[in-house]
């Protein structure tokens, strides 16, 4: 991928997709597959907000049965069965222990119902490729084998535990970079750090307006562009109804904004995750990651502005008492947190009086993550505008089928979803396991661990990121090493991150290029190799090498509570 604005404002686009999180990568995937002239346009860097911020996972959303969202679940369920086919490097069955006390709703009889219910509901979970990736229906465990399972387990009313099957992603980041790549490679532009800043319009026939192209800021040079498209979708996230408010200051739909910080751990639950419940604190879960445990999330209202928000060691703190009342057993503490990071669920808020808590407060956990495609043509008169709001990770691809099915109609053009059959970039795999054994043959000269991870991050692409070794006469050796003695990630993957997947800054390489940041810091060393290695590649001087080291350093700390001392 090669970011460039400037050719971008000399190009007519049918649809310019404004947000370079899941939902707008998909959107531009499949309008891409579908044959459309595309521009997908991010004010950041790819994923960097609520698609990293999420809990890893791919799943149904057992809990959303208890709201009789059924239609959701099924919607859900189908889409994880799609994610499995289409990156099976990226997404994983996972087993999940869900204890059950009592016999009331927490009991295995009313949990049994449920489970059913859910396995029901994925009938076709195994119409997979590969037969690794096959799930379970749930079991019902026994008082003393959930115990042996999960010592930390609380003991009082504990009768049993039920095991199910969901999915989670190796990294979330990597997977919506691999559907941006996936639609350049069909012919899409795309630009980061490219942040629109208003929307260019003229007067429709009849009455209204009609959005003709968006008013862009580089936040690398200070430039401004236009880029024209007869349609702009907008899926800004969190952001969505900012950006409405450039075409109406009272734009139609609201957003309720969910902020859900993680904790990462060392190893606490083996290869089983754990769906927990706290008296104090709703429900979380403790999810086993590449050698480490996520523990989250928080569901909570955010009212400020969505690029001020962060973790603070208030956040850590009261997180840490929920964990522990649900899982006294662990006696968690502030030392055991290796890693904390945070996302904003952007929650669609059509009907307040639904959201709206006993005490008047908006209540985002009981909040729908339904989505809504929304054409802004029919009750605002603004031609040329669609916002995809809402939703959940899970699913992002379906979102933008009906996104593009949209577009496509107002374009007065047809064309068939090819998403949900075409492997992501990266994903033309076939079996996993017999996929990592030829890889680990063909690069013998490189340790096993560091074949897997690469593996991990790229799938059928891996040789095309170790042939960035061989671009240029004498770094073969120095790009193949390892970038630090702990570390999977070497070279090569640095190097081609700015050379072909548009890294601009060293937060772009250490947390959404490479998971080199995502399990916490990976030592000064490490940090400081990365960012020579950018600095040869991108020109920076001292100056620039210092504060882009000291940028990505303060990404490790928890933000200032409001109102402390600078």
């Amino acid at each position: 991928m090669q970011r460039d604005l400037h050719a971008m404002s000399a190009t007519d686009y049918d649809l310019v997709v404004v947000g370079g999180g899941i939902t707008g990568a998909s959107v531009a995937w499949d309008a891409a597959l579908r044959g459309l002239k595309v521009a997908l346009l991010e004010k950041d860097d790819f994923a960097h907000a609520t698609t990293a911020g999420s809990s890893k996972l791919v799943h149904g959303g057992l809990r959303y049965l208890v709201n009789g969202e059924l239609k959701l679940v099924r919607e859900s369920l189908r889409e994880r069965r799609l994610w499995e086919n289409n990156a099976p490097h990226m997404v994983h069955p996972l087993p999940f222990v869900l204890p059950t006390y009592g016999w009331g709703m927490s009991g295995p009889i009313v949990m049994s119902i449920g489970l059913a219910l859910y396995d029901l509901l994925s009938f076709d979970r195994n119409w997979l490729n590969d037969d690794d990736k096959k799930l379970p229906g749930f079991k019902r465990l026994s008082k003393g084998k959930a115990l042996d399972l999960v010592p930390s387990l609380p003991r009082e009313g504990l009768t049993g535990a039920m095991v199910y099957y969901d999915c989670q992603m190796f990294a979330p980041e990597r997977l919506c970079l691999e559907c941006i790549e996936g639609a350049a490679e069909y012919g899409a532009d795309t630009a980061n750090y490219a942040e629109v800043t208003g929307f260019v319009s003229e007067a429709a026939m009849g009455k209204g307006v009609r959005i003709t192209g968006v008013e862009v800021t580089d936040r690398l040079t200070g430039a401004t562009h236009t880029i024209k498209g007869k349609l702009v979708v907008n899926a800004s996230g969190p952001w969505a109804d900012r950006l409405m408010g450039f075409a109406d200051e009272t734009p139609a739909r609201r957003l309720i904004r969910s902020k859900g910080i993680h904790i990462i751990t060392r190893a606490l639950t083996g290869e089983n995750a754990l769906a927990i419940k706290s008296k104090i604190g709703g429900h979380f879960f403790v999810i086993p990651w590449r050698g480490h445990t996520i523990i989250g999330t928080t569901d909570t209202v955010f009212e400020d502005e969505p690029d001020s928000v962060g973790v603070t060691e208030k956040d850590i703190a009261d997180f840490l008492a929920v964990v522990n009342d649900g899982l006294p057993g662990l006696n968690l503490t502030r030392a055991d947190v290796l890693h904390f990071y945070v996302g904003l669920r952007p929650l669609v808020d059509t009907t307040p009086q639904v959201a709206e808590g006993a005490d008047g407060k908006k209540d985002s956990y009981n909040a729908s993550r339904a989505a809504e495609v929304y054409d802004h043509a029919p009750e605002e008169a603004i031609e040329g505008l669609v916002s995809a709001i809402g939703g959940k990770w899970t699913t992002s691809r379906h979102l933008a089928e009906q996104v593009v099915d949209l577009a496509l109609k107002k374009l007065g053009k047809t064309a068939k979803c090819e998403t949900h059959c075409t492997p992501v970039y990266g994903g033309e795999i076939g079996r996993l396991k017999s996929f990592i054994a030829r890889a680990k043959k063909r690069h013998a000269h490189l340790p096993g661990d560091v074949v897997e991870n690469l593996v991990g991050f790229y799938g059928s692409r891996i040789d095309e990121v170790l042939a960035t070794a061989d671009e240029r006469q004498g770094e073969r050796d120095e790009l193949l090493r390892r970038l630090g003695p702990n570390v999977a990630e070497i070279g090569a993957q640095v190097v081609h991150a700015v050379r072909h997947e548009m890294a601009l800054h060293l937060a772009d390489v250490v947390f959404r290029r490479t998971g080199l940041g995502t399990l916490g810091h990976p030592g000064p060393d490490v940090i400081s190799r990365a960012a020579e290695l950018m600095r040869r590649e991108l020109g920076w001087d001292e100056t620039v090498m210092a504060r882009e080291i000291a940028e990505t350093t303060r990404a490790f700390e928890p933000q200032a509570a409001k109102g402390a001392a600078a």
